[in-house]
This record gives C-alpha cells, sequence and structure tokens, in this order.
C-alpha cells in the first residue's frame, strides 16, 4: 500500500490501518483496475471507494439508490473536509447549477448521484467535460431480477464502461449469493474485474429467533433491555406498522412509522429524526432501510418473519455498523408463513419468480427451525464455511432440547389428510385433541378415527408441531391458511422417516419494571463511573451540535470513538488526535469542544 493512501486514510478519516481487503481493494481501484467487492454492512465499504476517489485525478462518481444515503453520506464526507456534493431531487435548479459548475471545475472530489438521473443524456454529456477518478456502483445487488431490491435502471449502468472504458469501476454490495454475484458481474460487465469477498461474518450481532405467541408484548419485553437505545423494528404490513408503533409510544416507547402509504413529507420528518436523534426506535416495514448510514442501531427486531434469508441478513446488518455489540430479534409464528404465501401468489410475478420466492421462504423456514449455530446457518446460505459454536446466538447461548416427534407428526399428518385438507392448523388441533363445538359436530370430524388421537399434547405443543412440520416441508399452508400434504409427507405416514422437533420453551412470564430496571442498568455501556460521566457529557454534546447544524449526531462522532476518548480522557490536541476516528479536520472543527466537555465532566 502506497505511503500516499496510508497518509490520506490517517489525515483525512483518523485511522491508522486499514480493514481486511481494503488495501488490496484501494490499491486495485487506485491503480485503475475494476472491482467487486462484497462486504457486509459496517465493514468499511464506502472506504473503498472514497479513498481512490482522493487519490486519483477527477472526481469519483457515486451510483446511489437512495436520497438519505446520499445525504448522509456526503454530511459526512463534508465533515472530514473531503470536497462532496449530491445531486437529486431535493435540491432546487440553482443549487443543482452551482453542484454542475464545480463538478466541471474540477472542485469536487464525490458526486453522489441516482442512476435515473445519471442515464439522462443531459447528465451523461456532462460527465463528457469532467474530469472522471472513478465510477462506484453502490448496492450493486440492485442489479439482479431475482434480488429483494431491484432496480431496473441498474441493468443500464454498461453505459458507462461503453463510454468512458479507461475510468475504472467498482461495484458494492453486502448482501449477495453466488447466483447474484454472477449476476452482478455479467449485468455490468465487470465479468474481467477483481472479485473481493470478505466474511459475510458480523460477530458483534447477536441472533435470536422466538415463536410467535403475542408478538407486540414480546417486543415489548425485548425492548426492555434496549430503553434509550436506537433500533428498528420491521413489521409485515402498513398497517401493522402504525398499530405497533401506536402501542410502544403508549409504553413509553419513542417509536414512529415509516412505510410507503404515509405522506411523504412525514415519511421523510420521521426518517430525520431517527438519524438526528439518539434513542428512537423506527417501526418500518422493509421500505426503510437500505442506504441507512447510522452506525449505532443497537437492535433490529422483526416482529413478523422476513421473506428470504438475504433480505435477514441486510435488515439485521443495519445493526451495529459501529462494530459495537447489537442484536438481531426475531419473533414469527405459522400465521407468517400464511401471510407471505399469500402475498407471493398473489403477486403479478411470474411463475418462475414465485417459485423461486418461495424456495427462499423454505430457506428461511428451516433457519429459523434449526437447532445448529445460528451464525454458521446464515454463513452457510452465503456460501461460508463456519464451525458453528460462535457463542453470540441463541442456539449456542442456551442449546435448544429436542424430542421425537416421529408419532406426533404422523397423527398431525393424517388428521389433516383426513379433514379434507382444507383447513387451517386451529381447527386440525381442535380435531386431535377432541375438542368438542358445533363445528366438528356439523362437518362430522367429531366421527374421523383422529378424532380426540393427540389429547396427550396441549394446544400450544400442537401449534409447535405443525410449525415445525411447515419449515421441515412436510405440510404446506395455502394462501387461506389450509394445510395440505406435500411429496415428502409420504415417507413420515408410512413410518420411512423418523422426526425430531425443537422444545420449545415455555412462556416467559412478564418481568417487574423492577426486575427490567435492573436488566437495563446492567445493559449499560462498560466503562467506570468516571469515563461514563464524561461520555454521557459528550454525547449531550454531540447531540446539540448536531442539531445546531443539521446534520446526524453520528457524523460528528461514532459512539466508538466517544468511548474511546471517554476512556482514554486526552488532555491536549495531540492526544486527541492519537484516538482512531479522528482526522485532521475533525480534530481543527471539534477539538478543543470536546477537550472542554472533557474539561468540564473532572
Amino acid at each position: 500500500m502506497s505511503d500516499a493512501a496510508l497518509d490520506l486514510l490517517q489525515r483525512i478519516f483518523g485511522h491508522r490501518q486499514f480493514r481486511g481487503e481494503q488495501a488490496q481493494i484501494v490499491a486495485q481501484v487506485a491503480g485503475g483496475g475494476d472491482a467487486l467487492v462484497l462486504m457486509p454492512t459496517g465493514g468499511g465499504k464506502s472506504l473503498c471507494y472514497q479513498l481512490p476517489a482522493l487519490l486519483r485525478e477527477g472526481c469519483g462518481i457515486v451510483v446511489s439508490p437512495l436520497i438519505a444515503l446520499m445525504q448522509d453520506q456526503v454530511e459526512g464526507l463534508r465533515q472530514l473536509g473531503v470536497r462532496a456534493a449530491y445531486l437529486n431531487s431535493t435540491l432546487d435548479a440553482g443549487q443543482a447549477s452551482d453542484v454542475e459548475r464545480a463538478l466541471l471545475a474540477g472542485e469536487l472530489d464525490l458526486l453522489y448521484v441516482a442512476p435515473e438521473r445519471l442515464l439522462t443524456p443531459r447528465f451523461l454529456s456532462l460527465l463528457d467535460r469532467a474530469q472522471i477518478a472513478l465510477f462506484a456502483i453502490d448496492e450493486a445487488h440492485c442489479v439482479s431480477q431475482w434480488g429483494h431490491d431491484f432496480r431496473k435502471e441498474y441493468r443500464e449502468l454498461t453505459v458507462l464502461h461503453e463510454r468512458w472504458p479507461q475510468v475504472p469501476r467498482i461495484a458494492l454490495t453486502a448482501t449477495a449469493d453466488a447466483p447474484t454475484r454472477e449476476e452482478i458481474a455479467e449485468r455490468l460487465t465487470l465479468e474481467p474485474a477483481r472479485t473481493f469477498v470478505s466474511s459475510f461474518d458480523r460477530p458483534n450481532i447477536r441472533y435470536t429467533i422466538v415463536h410467535k405467541d403475542n408478538g407486540v408484548r414480546q417486543l415489548q419485553d425485548f425492548l426492555a433491555a434496549h430503553r434509550g437505545d436506537s433500533g428498528i423494528v420491521y413489521a409485515f404490513s402498513r398497517k401493522r406498522v402504525d398499530s405497533i408503533a401506536e402501542q410502544l409510544r403508549e409504553a413509553g416507547v419513542d417509536a414512529l412509522p415509516y412505510h410507503a402509504g404515509m405522506d411523504s413529507a412525514a415519511r421523510a420528518a420521521n426518517q430525520r429524526r431517527f438519524l438526528q436523534e439518539d434513542g428512537v426506535v423506527m417501526v418500518a416495514t422493509i421500505a426503510f432501510g437500505m442506504g441507512i448510514d447510522k452506525p449505532d442501531v443497537r437492535f433490529v427486531a422483526h416482529v413478523d418473519l422476513p421473506k428470504s434469508i438475504e433480505g435477514y441478513y441486510q435488515e439485521t446488518g443495519r445493526a451495529g455498523r459501529d462494530g459495537e455489540a447489537a442484536h438481531a430479534w426475531l419473533c414469527y409464528g405459522l400465521g407468517d408463513t400464511v401471510n407471505l404465501r399469500q402475498l407471493i401468489n398473489q403477486s403479478q410475478a411470474g411463475e418462475e419468480r414465485k417459485r423461486l420466492e418461495l424456495r427462499k421462504l423454505d430457506a428461511l423456514l428451516g433457519y429459523c427451525e434449526s437447532t445448529a449455530c445460528r451464525r454458521q446457518s446464515l454463513l452457510g446460505w452465503f456460501g461460508e464455511p463456519h464451525a458453528g459454536a460462535c457463542g453470540n446466538c441463541d442456539n449456542c447461548l442456551d442449546p435448544p432440547q429436542t424430542w421425537d416427534g416421529t408419532q406426533a407428526a404422523r397423527k398431525a399428518l393424517s388428521c389433516v389428510y383426513r379433514t379434507g385438507q382444507r383447513f387451517g392448523a386451529a381447527h386440525v388441533i381442535d380435531v386431535l385433541r377432541g375438542v368438542p363445538g358445533d363445528r366438528a359436530t356439523q362437518l362430522g370430524h367429531d366421527t374421523l378415527s383422529t378424532w380426540g388421537i393427540g389429547a396427550d399434547l396441549d394446544e400450544r405443543q400442537w401449534r409447535s408441531v405443525f410449525r415445525q412440520l411447515v419449515a421441515h416441508g412436510l405440510l404446506e399452508a395455502d394462501e387461506h391458511g389450509a394445510l395440505r400434504l406435500t411429496a415428502a409427507s409420504g415417507a413420515v405416514l408410512r413410518g420411512e422417516q423418523p422426526l425430531h422437533f425443537r422444545v420449545d420453551p415455555p412462556k416467559a412470564a412478564r418481568r417487574s419494571r423492577r426486575d427490567r430496571d435492573a436488566r437495563e442498568k446492567d445493559a449499560d455501556f462498560d466503562l467506570p463511573p468516571e469515563a461514563l460521566l464524561r461520555f454521557n457529557a459528550l454525547r449531550t454534546w454531540r447531540s446539540a451540535a448536531a442539531k445546531a447544524q443539521n446534520v446526524p449526531a453520528y457524523v460528528i462522532f461514532h459512539d466508538s470513538t466517544l468511548r474511546a476518548i471517554a476512556t482514554h480522557a486526552p488532555e491536549d490536541l495531540d492526544e486527541l488526535a492519537r484516538i482512531p476516528g479522528i482526522g485532521a479536520g475533525k480534530l481543527e472543527r471539534y477539538g478543543d469542544d470536546v477537550l472542554q466537555q472533557l474539561f468540564d465532566a473532572a
């Protein structure tokens, strides 16, 4: 790695060394080569194109799919003293003209633009008159028609190579299995490019999956351990988002809704609050998230089942971007499967796409019900081996018990068949348990051979059986929730295939407020009292400074940087400059204020 790159890394970004493959990627692109980069969220992808853009002559053009991402990146770069700008619909004609003039005058190091604008003849002509350092295609998985964030404009970005073959390109994504990687390279004509695949592991994230009993109550209990933390809660529908946000606010949580059905101004205001303030919880559909650069998201909670493992990985990856401890919590039940199957089957997609999405849903169900290390299963989906026993997921921390469910499965499958494969789990369970009722009598189900043969298990245990039969691919639920056998069911019914099921943990009792407060106190930053006092003072100052500038707090300093300052308590600017994350620009802008906060807190 060149001395110039290391000098910029420390002087601008405040880091003394590169992480992982960053050095090789920077060298590849700065030297004029193309690169395809797969790196997990929080792994430092942005640096891989920002630094080469500073090392090369001209302006780096960054293709970014979302306005929020552009604004956050530009605000953060300007804090570092980098000449950065964006062109998007938030600018009026005069502001956009100023940015274009700065580009042509060579006064920009980085310019962020949406693919829709980049592809216009006017903008392409503008680039013809500018000196371009590189093209960076962020969120490159958007090029994949089989992906969860497909953007048709990404397919047309081949024009960059056709029109400017001498300009290096770097495509970056945090979420791509092997087929998607191949498609990215093919669609962007990056087959000859050097590919860099970092580990997809996020060891700072704890993965927990619970079975849905009362989802909102379970969510509230989870959030009790994260009082004062910023986090994201994902829900299945707009209606669910509004309802959950309201219930959380009633419970004292600073929760905001976000979904495509909201007024655009209200949605933008909520997003801004989430980005700029500490301790805000965003309740959202998956419309919220891509490009959210907030590093101190301490948790991502799914109160409903996501659509796929790729979506789950990307959404949970928005937690703990700063490398500090974070939690990915998922609550799901059989009803989630019905909802998602209905969504897939009723979509306008072609049959091939529907089959693919159903296979991805089945894979996610298998992941949820697995007794193996979550991290091992998750990374395995992306083709990355892991030894297991990660020590930071629910299955490793509290290994699940299993039981021989072969006979229970045979009873359940037989009952589904004999009731006509027309009913949901609730009715079939009533028949198995022999629960009297008008419906069973009217249908004649109280005369079936399966009536009452499952009285040895209670309703909760049977729900667990049916949920796991669906996850094992032995039952499928149609879009109306009716259960029916699959081709794989026969071997179990004939006694040819044994089955072992997870033992669901007992229903957790609600913790008292005193217990929750104690747990919250234990979850505080692991800092000595004096350092914690300094940390809180620095956070208060940072919030005020961010509000005054109308920027997110984290673009001033990350929590990890504030923690390091609070721990080491530097006494002068030279000592402060040695803290990771403090480059020359931030030292000059904020150094005296930081030292004053430390002095006042002493």
